[in-house]
């Protein structure tokens, strides 16, 4: 931190929505040049007290929003962004058929006598554009930038309006690893700069990067703040949903004996790319886990098995019956369902309502003669859905675009569990999702093994893995490094699948119980 006095004090905001207390007598202190993050489970009240900061939102009478410590008027976002409040969200604004100067200054264009002076807006972005140090002109078209360059715009229009305070929701969301590289750099630049940043995130490593100080709501209200040295996955956890992060990872289930009752058999599974003759099992009532680094073909395995794409070998055996799907339509009829990696994109209809995304698999149940369909048992199926998976949302009428991150994930799972599969494949079930929302899938993943489910859960997050998994495989350069497994009383450990993810494993070649390399399975 660059001072001893706050840039931004926000005391005592209080924020209803009719009977909802979004906001309960919440304050916050952010210092210039410091990055100040703020976490909460969805629902916890982070984008209502960001949106009181923005102007967005005006508080109940009582709370006070002061800059350089003075007070701001409330409810007028004019008034935040001269007093050099912007605010980033996690869907960018930009208009892509612009270029990148108008795109900057957008509302706010430099005039000569009524007309837009376009040469003056160039010259004003380029000075903005070097500061960030990208690679992109002013002149550019925006449609031509990736995500990452135009989180960039974003940055380079809330400096145009000589901002001091800038609020970053959920930012590297839908960037690449060298994009977030480059992020992160930016926000160093900002910090020497003295300027505060308030960051959004769910990504426990983002914070441990980048935070000076955290700061924590839970259910509307302030928990507290930790400083750097402070700030720990346990004690986060705790604050942001009220118990230890030992509970996240609880089994109850007794693994299957693969060796006794095997549900799903995967022989020489390949595509000859990117995936390489693999086989593996799973036994009833276990969670196997897949691990590896980017690239090493765990999510286009699990894409061949469930006939997503070609594979060019390879049979899937069903409770010792052969069924290798040629379609997913053919995975799903035989009972293996996959949860893809992208819901938005791959999983859920956004514009459609919670019903039709939940009833999507087994619509064919509801069919009438002369083509009319079933609507109340629909509704209901829906419904029971919505409660036995504890999915928050107004009603089965809503879209599922308005819900959360997480209740997005639960409603795809709600639909594959209406097929009734006896095969359940997850690929990154929690990417995207607030803590206690992975807490939810966890136990769900846990009462599903507890039924005799056979689950294959793909994930690059090594804790959840280890937490949640009977057994590991580990995959490198598309094929089965090996496997690791866990003990009565001790658990599976990330320097074994690390080892294995990399190639060097000096344990598996010493031919320990606990990891194995691909030739001693």
């Amino acid at each position: 931190m660059t001072a001893d006095v706050p840039i931004l004090e926000m005391r005592d905001i209080s924020k209803t929505f009719g009977p909802i207390k979004a906001l309960q007598g919440v304050s916050l202190q952010v210092y210039g040049g410091e990055v100040h993050s703020l976490m909460g489970e969805n629902g916890a009240g982070k984008s209502t007290l960001m949106k009181v900061l923005s102007g967005a939102h005006t508080p109940d009478a009582g709370g006070e929003v002061l800059v350089d410590g003075k007070p701001i008027p409330l409810g007028d976002p004019k008034a935040s962004k001269a007093r050099g409040v912007a605010v980033i969200y996690q869907e960018l604004t930009l208009a892509p058929n612009l270029s990148v100067a108008q795109n900057v200054f957008l509302g706010a264009e430099p005039h000569s006598g009524g007309i837009v002076n376009r040469r003056q807006m160039m010259e004003r972005t380029r000075p903005i554009l070097d500061r960030l140090g990208v690679s992109f002109d002013a002149a550019t078209t925006v449609s031509r930038l990736s995500l990452g360059e135009r989180q960039l715009v974003e940055i380079a229009r809330a400096l145009s309006t000589d901002a001091r305070i800038i609020v970053m929701d959920e930012p590297t969301t839908s960037l690449s690893e060298r994009e977030t590289e480059k992020l992160f750099d930016v926000i160093a630049g900002l910090k020497r700069d003295g300027i505060a940043i308030v960051y959004i995130s769910h990504r426990m490593d983002e914070i441990y990067q980048l935070s000076d100080r955290c700061s924590v709501l839970r259910d509307g209200e302030y928990v507290g703040t930790l400083d750097k040295e402070e700030i720990e996955a346990d004690r986060l956890v705790s604050m942001m949903v009220g118990r230890d992060l030992s509970s996240f990872y609880k089994k109850e289930h007794v693994a299957g004996d693969k060796d006794r009752e095997t549900v799903l058999r995967v022989e020489d599974m390949g595509d000859g790319t990117k995936v390489k003759g693999c086989s593996f099992e799973v036994g009833r009532g276990e969670v196997l886990g897949v691990a590896g680094l980017v690239g090493s073909g765990r999510t286009e395995l699990l894409r061949l098995i469930y006939g997503a794409d070609p594979a060019t070998s390879g049979k899937v055996w069903l409770n010792g019956q052969e069924v290798t799907p040629r379609s997913p339509r053919a995975a799903l009829a035989h009972g293996i369902a996959y949860l893809t990696e992208d819901r938005k994109d791959l999983g859920l209809f956004l514009d459609m309502t919670l019903s039709d995304n939940i009833n999507m698999a087994v619509a064919e149940e509801d069919a009438r003669p002369g083509g009319l369909r079933n609507f109340g048992a629909a509704t209901r199926r829906a419904k029971a859905a919505l409660d036995a998976l504890s999915i928050r949302a107004p009603s089965v009428r809503a879209n599922a675009g308005s819900l959360s991150g997480g209740n997005q994930q639960k409603v795809l799972l709600a639909r594959l569990l209406e097929a009734q599969p006896k095969v359940l494949m997850l690929d990154e079930p929690t990417r995207g999702v607030d803590v206690g929302a992975k807490s939810e899938i966890y136990r769900l993943i846990d009462e599903l093994a507890r039924e005799g489910l056979a689950i294959v859960v793909v994930s690059s997050e090594l804790p959840e893995i280890i937490g949640i998994s009977d057994r590991c495989l580990v995959m490198r350069e598309g094929k089965i490094a090996g496997e690791v497994k866990a003990e009565p009383g001790r658990a599976i450990e990330q320097t074994d699948i690390m080892a294995l993810s990399t190639g060097a494993s000096e344990r598996a070649r010493t031919g320990t119980p606990r990891i194995a390399e691909k030739e001693g399975l």
